[in-house]
């Protein structure tokens, strides 16, 4: 049965060899290698973007400041651990273990390389493969969030509950693209195994004939994990800390740790589908018939391939600043999932044009992928345009005094403000007005 799978999915990984304690040895090797570089890269992080503001960054705590996310770990284990009163505890308990959990669980079927011998069996540096591996990964993403949402509603608290909600909001948004801007790559390499995807990249990656699908999930990948510009879940300008604002010690370590697994899990599956996965770049991949790409070789190229990726979260955070969050769903809806429906519809038209050589087809492919850019910047830009020029909306919510209630208050959208005249109300009489009390009567007021 194995042998007839393996004929028919020549790519495909062959668990035969693999004994029960040698997929034990490969689960925690996984677990600390994603430990590992979590306080890797949370330094690594620091640092850059230290530089980044001509600052130092973490220099104390061990050589370059190395130990210095350890020494943190350490502080939020020992910092006192607080439920509010009001939250439901079992929930409350329950959510951060949902989101660490689940970053943990879609490095499962992601090939850190090629069949190699450890302890005299045969096996794929690779957890596990199946035949919907990436939709896999996605469906682990979306019970993920399930954690942050039940976190801000067991909260008890207003701004953890509207973190929640707007986590969920954009995750389901950025969800939709980021799978379909997988469905080329499915196009491409006719599987959904992550190791047969990796495979079918043996004479080309699929960035190439796939650039705009790459670029949509470049986008989406930040969306997906919260990160800036797009941190809208716990934007710490609007909501104090978004849906982990009441959480503290352990717990808030473990939404932590999942944000960074996250970055290292969606930046794992672009390497897989995108750049080759394990895969040596050229020219190393084309010496001594491709020396680099078997054995222990290819662990290099992942996690160098990795790295710029997480390089590439760490640039983003640093250099642009947050969106709106009407922006960035109008972005979502408007631009991104459009774009890749279109986009879909012509890889699978191309693919299917039957008198056309591999050069001209790839031809095709990028000069429309160009011109989707192109065409979607165009649109963005009418779109946001008339966007200003019009009331959002389209409502017309009246007019506002500011002040009517003793404290500045800005216009909601639709609403403009009114040219009031005299003197701008006091705070106390305008609790007094709204309680039904006389307003108070001072020595200034006898005056005048």
């Amino acid at each position: 049965m194995t042998t007839a799978l393996l004929t028919a999915n020549p790519g495909a990984a062959d668990f035969s060899d693999t004994t029960w304690w040698l997929v034990v040895i490969k689960a925690l090797a996984i677990f600390v290698f994603l430990m590992l570089n979590t306080l890797i890269v949370i330094w690594f992080e620091r640092r850059v973007i230290g530089r980044m503001q001509q600052r130092p960054g973490p220099n104390r705590t061990g050589p370059f400041g190395l130990l210095q996310t350890l020494a943190d770990g350490i502080k939020l284990a020992l910092k006192e651990d607080i439920i509010p009163k009001a939250a439901d505890k079992a929930v409350y308990i329950i959510a951060p273990a949902i989101a660490g959990a689940m970053a943990f669980v879609s490095f499962a079927i992601i090939p850190f390389g090629p069949e190699v011998s450890i302890f005299g069996h045969r096996t794929p540096l690779q957890l596990t493969d199946i035949p919907v591996a990436v939709i896999f990964v996605l469906a682990v993403a979306s019970v993920g969030v399930y954690g942050i949402l039940l976190a801000g509603w067991s909260s008890g608290s207003t701004y953890p509950l509207l973190g929640g909600l707007r986590s969920s909001a954009q995750i389901v948004s950025y969800e939709i693209a980021m799978g379909l801007s997988l469905v080329p790559v499915f196009l491409y390499a006719g599987s959904m195994s992550t190791s047969e995807i990796v495979h079918a990249q043996t004479s080309q990656w699929f960035i190439i004939p796939a650039i705009f699908s790459f670029v949509v999930y470049v986008i989406t990948m930040l969306g997906e994990t919260n990160r800036l510009p797009f941190d809208l879940a716990e934007g710490e300008g609007e909501l104090t800390g978004g849906f982990h604002t009441e959480y503290s010690s352990l717990k808030f370590a473990m939404f932590f740790l999942g944000e960074y697994v996250n970055m290292l899990t969606v930046s794992a599956l672009a390497t897989t589908l995108f750049l080759g996965g394990w895969r040596a770049p050229w020219p190393l991949s084309s010496i001594n018939d491709g020396m680099f790409n078997h054995g222990w070789w290819p662990i290099l190229w992942f996690v160098v391939k990795l790295w710029m990726f997480l390089f590439f979260f760490v640039w983003v955070r640093g250099s642009l600043p947050r969106v709106r969050y009407d922006q960035f769903m109008r972005f979502g809806w408007k631009f991104l999932i459009p774009a890749s429906l279109l986009w879909i519809v012509a890889v699978a038209t191309i693919r299917a044009l039957p008198d056309i050589t591999d050069t001209g087809r790839r031809g095709l492919f990028i000069a429309i992928g160009v011109l989707a850019l192109i065409g979607g910047a165009i649109a963005w830009a009418v779109d946001s345009r008339s966007a200003r020029r019009a009331d959002e909306g389209g409502w017309d919510l009246g007019e506002i005094d500011p002040f009517a209630g003793g404290h500045p208050v800005p216009p909601l959208p639709g609403q403009t403000i009114a040219v009031t005249r005299g003197p701008r109300p006091r705070p106390a009489d305008s609790e007094r007005a709204l309680t039904g009390a006389a307003p108070s009567t001072t020595e200034e007021d006898l005056r005048g």
